[in-house]
């Protein structure tokens, strides 16, 4: 291998000189690498076993002394292994045994056999897109002669599967009493012939939680009946006034409304109503057409909003009905947050579905090494395991800082509606 430098000297040409290095350099440079991490793990594997012994030698007494008041005495040693580095490596333990309670602890061996960095490090690596079968192939390479398990395809299937399933409980059991949530959004993921609903909840600090999933269907009322019943036998408030963003699927608004009554606010997202009306024009009317919608959903006054909408519609009646129809479909449920008085920051963010399909995206990215799904309970395993890694990232909700208007306003529109009900009874 050659390596050409240049020497420039002031009023003189140019000299070169060359320099010659050895092509196995590299891997030298790559052994020393593997023999310096060798290194490393003999050193730690001798200091666990001086730490193991030490423990032993508390329960036991010292090696060679007789003493007649010992609770325990020594037992030789046993093949056993630790974790290290995202797998697990053998060693030998040493054995202390009680002379009433059989075998006994030791304190180190227990804290460096601990499973919870093994299960962090796979968690971790399905997170980044590793598969189960490249997974030893991520992890630094061990002395020749060392044992280690834990690292083959099936040994990381099943581990994944079991932390994966205990993530299942821990969303679908979390108690919601004592949090109040004044805003949610659903919507539903896709996969193939399979569908999940999933909920986010919006505290009054305006951070975001993950309250539940079901796998159902969007168009199946009594499906997202079910899926709200239990958030409140996990202790949602159900009478506490709220606002619902969702995008335009009829039963997730008739399955809220159902559930909730008239604690229940809907907004309707007005990207998914945007994208609806133009799906039923010709693309040389989408310009204006998305150009009026944005004005009207922009305007801080909701009636000239609706005005707005309504002579658009009556201008598309003519020629495209049915872009008309969509457009006035549900129009109302557009403008609910501009209706309780919300603008900034606050009112972009909970005028779409934005947030949830954002989180949505997450989970396609966390499954995308999946390439069949066999059975519900894998599909609800592996969303769950993504919504645990995306929440770890969750940021405050755009415009938190007026939630307690939306709090406000929300109470405000629930007393005026008890108001208006008496005065009809």
């Amino acid at each position: 291998m050659k390596f050409r430098t240049k020497k420039v000297a002031a009023g003189k040409a140019a000299n070169e000189v060359q320099v010659q290095l050895s092509v196995p350099l590299v891997g030298v440079l790559r052994d020393v690498q593997e023999a310096f991490f060798g290194l490393c793990v003999e050193a730690g594997k001798a200091t666990l076993a001086a730490m193991m012994e030490a423990d032993r030698e508390r329960l036991c007494g010292a090696k060679g002394r007789p003493d007649a008041q010992r609770r325990a005495y020594r037992g030789g040693h046993t093949p056993s292994s630790v974790v290290l580095g995202g797998r697990r490596i053998a060693v030998q333990r040493p054995r202390a045994r009680g002379i009433e309670d059989g075998e006994l602890a030791l304190p180190t061996f227990t804290w460096a056999a601990n499973a919870d960095p093994l299960n962090r490090a796979t968690m971790q690596a399905i997170a980044a897109g590793v598969t189960t079968r490249r997974y030893r192939g991520t992890l630094d390479a061990l002395p020749a002669k060392q044992g280690e398990s834990a690292v083959s395809k099936s040994a990381v299937s099943r581990r994944f599967v079991e932390l994966s399933a205990e993530q299942v409980e821990q969303w679908l059991a979390r108690p919601l009493a004592g949090i109040d949530f004044p805003a949610m959004m659903i919507d539903g993921i896709y996969f193939a012939e399979r569908v999940v609903l999933v909920v986010l909840g919006i505290d009054a600090k305006g951070k975001k939680h993950i309250l539940g999933l079901r796998e159902g269907s969007t168009e199946k009322t009594q499906v997202v009946r079910a899926m709200l019943s239990d958030l409140i036998e996990r202790g949602l408030d159900a009478d506490r006034p709220r606002l619902w963003v969702i995008d335009g699927g009829k039963a997730l608004r008739r399955g809220i409304l159902d559930t909730f009554g008239r604690s229940a606010l809907i907004q309707r997202c007005q990207e998914h109503k945007r994208r609806n009306v133009l799906d039923h024009l010709p693309e040389a009317l989408h310009a204006g057409t998305n150009l009026a919608m944005r004005e009207a959903w922009n305007c801080t006054d909701p009636k000239l909003a609706r005005r707005q909408l309504d002579r658009l519609a009556a201008r598309l009646e003519r020629d495209h009905p049915s872009a008309a129809a969509s457009l006035r479909e549900g129009l109302d449920e557009t403008l609910t947050v501009q209706h309780l008085g919300i603008g900034g920051a606050l009112y972009l963010t909970l005028r779409t579905t934005n947030p949830i399909e954002n989180l949505n995206s997450s989970i396609a990215r966390y499954t995308r090494n999946v390439k069949r799904w066999r059975d519900g309970s894998m599909l609800r395993r592996w969303i769950a395991s993504a919504l645990s890694d995306a929440s770890q990232r969750f940021r405050a909700l755009r415009g938190y800082r007026d939630m307690p208007k939306l709090i406000n306003a929300l109470q405000a529109h629930s007393q005026s509606s008890d108001a208006t009900q008496r005065k009809v009874a």
